[in-house]
């Protein structure tokens, strides 16, 4: 495979970084890159064993398969203190 850097920046920031022996190969910067890079939402897995990850579906049905109903998560709701402010 061959890859192809167009942006001159990119090109001379791996430059740096390899010579500064924080990457001693461009596959290691782009390993590293990758890696450290969030997926797309519809690719993200819960585990690396490619597994998909929970959704709030998920988390729906769990919730009303739990033997303790009686426990509510509704959070509590009250009203802000507010200043009157006159423009």
């Amino acid at each position: 495979m061959m890859i192809e850097i167009q942006e001159p920046e990119l090109e001379a920031l791996i430059l740096e970084r390899m010579q500064r022996y924080a990457f001693p190969r461009v596959e290691d910067a782009l390993l590293q890159a990758l890696k450290s890079s969030p997926l797309p939402s519809g690719l993200a897995t819960a585990a690396s064993n490619g597994s998909p990850a929970p959704t709030g579906a998920d988390l729906v049905a769990a919730m009303q398969n739990s033997p303790y109903k009686e426990i509510t998560l509704e959070p509590i709701r009250y009203r802000l203190p507010v200043r009157d402010v006159a423009f």
